[in-house]
């Protein structure tokens, strides 16, 4: 069974772009974040990505995820942990 998704990506016919408002921002960023992570690319990315770029991108979603989600909701949501 598939735990991950990346729907929204395969569904979304809305306006890409970036600041017109805080609705288009977030539907972007949804966007971009699941085609920046679709295998091919990212495999392809990420070899030629540098170290100091690498850890760059890595302490930026580790922090954020530190801020914004709880403890519960980094293991529902980021691990999928389901049986806590």
């Amino acid at each position: 069974m598939t735990k991950h998704s990346h729907d929204f990506v395969e569904e979304y016919s809305g306006l890409v772009g970036f600041g017109l408002d805080r609705e288009t921002d977030e539907k972007t960023m949804i966007y971009y974040l699941q085609k920046f992570s679709d295998d091919a690319l990212i495999q392809t990315l990420v070899k030629r990505l540098t170290q100091a770029e690498l850890e760059e991108v890595f302490n930026l979603l580790f922090r954020l995820m530190k801020t914004h989600l709880s403890e519960p909701e980094y293991h529902r949501l980021f691990l999928k942990e389901f049986d806590l």
